[in-house]
């Protein structure tokens, strides 16, 4: 099992994600849902190709924070 960071920004009519342990598997969809949906099957994509490749998968470093600012 892996797990990785997405994140998740709204766009203009759309929203689309990335994940910064994963650079170039990205996906887009209508709505948060729907993209998050879309990078779940573009990870899976991604991870394939990588083992189909003889290439590592890369462990997961990033991480996410909210800073309050008052």
């Amino acid at each position: 099992m892996y797990r990785f960071l997405i994140v998740v920004e709204k766009a203009n009519g759309n929203y689309s994600a990335y994940s910064p342990d994963l650079p170039g598997c990205v996906a887009t969809g209508e709505t948060r849902e729907e993209t998050e949906q879309n990078m779940y099957q573009a990870i899976e994509m991604h991870l394939h190709g990588l083992v189909e490749d003889h290439q590592p998968i890369p462990e997961s470093h990033a991480s996410a924070e909210y800073v309050v600012i008052k």
